[in-house]
């Protein structure tokens, strides 16, 4: 504010007025001034606050789906150790029935030995033919004849060799022991049958034969054959 130039009874009052009209006018400019800076200053304080709501609802948000990750992670580690057991229980049942139908066929073998064995007997007591007595000639065989064959590497050898005799027409064929490798088979021709050539044909063992007689072969399985054939 300037200086007022005085009068006789003091200031002049024209240049007081118009001092006194600007500073009110200045006050309502401040005045207006700071409202319009309190209004801006509430304007952030609401989206402070809001983005304030916002960033809680997001670390809220982040908690639960963290929770929920864990509780997804727990319950799939759960489902592994339970799928592990299963697969081992149900290697353990496969061994368990591998090793019982071994069990069977094993039996079955043991009653089927018995059997032809009790058989065998009651026919040794009644007469009948034999390869000597039908006249054949040397390398036929007819009549019931005895065969021994081995080393045998498993049980499953022993059927093949099973399934070539009954392809070359004998009948009542059966299994009188299987021991340590070696079997004794019974079989009976009805007709005369080149048994050797046929076996040789037939069947995939290699053999030897050890003793020939008209109702009785011994045979031995060559040991230098490769596993793929001894397996067969």
């Amino acid at each position: 504010m300037g200086r007022f130039r005085r009068s006789l009874f003091g200031y002049s009052p024209a240049p007081v007025d118009a001092a006194l009209s600007a500073r009110q006018a200045e006050i309502s400019r401040l005045r207006g001034t700071l409202d319009e800076q309190a209004r801006t200053l509430a304007e952030h304080d609401a989206e402070t606050a809001a983005l304030s709501g916002m960033v809680i609802e997001r670390e809220r948000e982040i908690r639960d789906l963290s929770e929920r990750l864990r509780e997804a992670n727990e319950c799939h580690d759960r489902s592994i150790a339970s799928l592990e057991a299963i697969t081992a229980r149900l290697e353990e049942l496969q061994a368990q029935a591998r090793g019982q139908a071994t069990r069977i066929r094993m039996k079955a073998l043991r009653e089927a030995v018995e059997v032809s064995r009790r058989v065998q007997a009651l026919q040794d007591v009644e007469p009948g033919e034999n390869g000597a007595e039908t006249g054949t000639s040397p390398g036929l065989f007819a009549g019931q004849v005895k065969l021994e064959i081995g080393p045998l590497g498993d049980f499953s050898q022993l059927v093949g060799f099973e399934d070539a005799i009954g392809r070359l027409g004998a009948s009542e064929i059966s299994v009188e022991r299987f021991s340590e490798g070696r079997a004794t088979l019974s079989m009976n021709l009805e007709q005369p049958v080149e048994l050797l050539r046929e076996l040789e044909e037939h069947s995939e063992l290699d053999f030897k034969v050890r003793h020939n007689a008209p109702d009785n072969l011994i045979l031995d399985v060559d040991e230098d054959q490769g596993p793929e054939q001894r397996a067969a």
